[in-house]
């Protein structure tokens, strides 16, 4: 594999985690750039980087950086992203894609007018085994047609001690944008259909903590239910549930269940498995039996008091940069990488989609109706 250098943009623990495994990969992190100088050079001690600013451009004019991975504040990505591929580099965007659909078109556009150049959104849960199984047996019609995907996650706090971004919705922080937009990729992935109508709930429940007090509040939404009917004819029509909660009571701990109904059965993933409960096709009498098809051998629970980011999505990124590494080590004939290594990745129009549905959501909230997702794109 060509020597393939990365610019990291932001410093958090989720820098942490990718750093670590992106050397485990064979990839070489050179820069890494802060909101403040300061804040770089102590990630950088830490993470042994021997390039750190906070600069953009300090990063981006750095021979040896052929790829930005873009893990900072939301509001910075379309700014980041597009003077990236502006000048050659290929990207890799933290989730949500922007503050707003506005933001995601300019980064669709920008990546449209360098088809050359490898663009991802990080939603790893798509490369997460289970999910990989998942989709195969819903390809192979194992248990018939669909008619609905219920999902349910709960996930300690996401707020930090101090007021920072992650308290302000308006800053793309909340359970909304950080969990639902894995779930609402996820759905996409999974069925290959795309949302029609949303109806949603969106609440903070809880404005301040023991350390933040004062005139600044928590706007950052804490709970968020919401139902996507997804394209099809009405008797065909899938329809997804999905129950976000983020609290206190879950401190240090992650679940999340996936349940997929179909005609002749379930296919669920719990943890880091998928299970089946299904009958005999064309037997209405025959016993529901359940089976796994497959079985995680990690541990998927998140127990550490050190991390706050779930496992299953840290193995997902492990998965996905092992197929970034592919990508470059088996290079096709007219490009130097591959991009069939990566085709299962979400990219820039799958991150534009999901911010178009979060926006619908947010709407069908203050609206309390059914809206429409508009999925039109602006024009050049």
């Amino acid at each position: 594999m060509h020597n393939i250098g990365i610019g990291i943009f932001g410093c958090s623990e989720v820098t942490k985690i990718v750093v670590t495994l992106l050397r485990e990969k064979g990839f070489n992190v050179q820069a890494i750039w802060g909101k403040t100088k300061e804040e770089a050079q102590e990630y950088a001690n830490e993470l042994k980087i021997s390039f750190y600013t906070n600069k953009i451009d300090e990063v981006l004019l750095r021979k040896d950086v052929d790829f930005s991975f873009v893990l900072c504040q939301p509001y910075l990505h379309s700014h980041i992203v597009v003077k990236s591929l502006g000048i050659g580099k290929h990207v890799l965007c933290e989730k949500t894609l922007g503050i707003n659909v506005l933001d995601a078109q300019k980064m669709v556009h920008a990546s449209e007018y360098y088809p050359s150049l490898i663009n991802l959104v990080n939603h790893s849960l798509r490369f997460l085994p289970a999910f990989v199984h998942m989709k195969k047996a819903i390809a192979e019609n194992y248990i018939g047609e669909i008619s609905l995907i219920d999902v349910t996650v709960k996930i300690s706090t996401l707020i930090h001690d101090k007021f920072d971004w992650l308290c302000d919705d308006h800053q793309g922080s909340g359970c909304l944008n950080l969990i639902g937009s894995h779930v609402i990729d996820l759905c996409h992935f999974l069925t290959g259909k795309k949302a029609k109508r949303v109806h949603g709930i969106i609440k903070t429940f809880r404005h301040t903590t023991h350390a933040i007090q004062g005139i600044r509040q928590i706007t950052a939404p804490d709970f968020c239910n919401f139902q996507l009917e997804l394209e099809g004819s009405p008797n065909s029509q899938i329809l997804v549930t999905a129950n976000i909660q983020s609290n206190d009571g879950y401190r240090n701990g992650f679940e999340q269940d996936v349940s997929i109904v179909g005609e002749l059965g379930n296919l669920k993933v719990i943890g880091g498995d998928l299970i089946c409960i299904r009958r005999k096709a064309g037997d209405d009498n025959a016993e529901y039996k359940e089976e796994k098809l497959y079985v995680e051998i990690q541990d998927m629970r998140t127990s550490e008091a050190s991390s706050s980011i779930p496992r299953q999505y840290v193995k997902g990124m492990s998965k996905m940069f092992s197929a970034l590494k592919e990508a470059f080590t088996t290079p096709s004939s007219n490009s130097n990488w591959n991009k069939e290594s990566v085709a299962a990745a979400a990219n820039f129009n799958d991150g534009l989609y999901v911010q178009q549905v979060i926006e619908a959501i947010k709407k069908s909230s203050d609206t309390r109706s059914w809206i429409k997702v508009e999925t039109a794109t602006l024009k050049d």
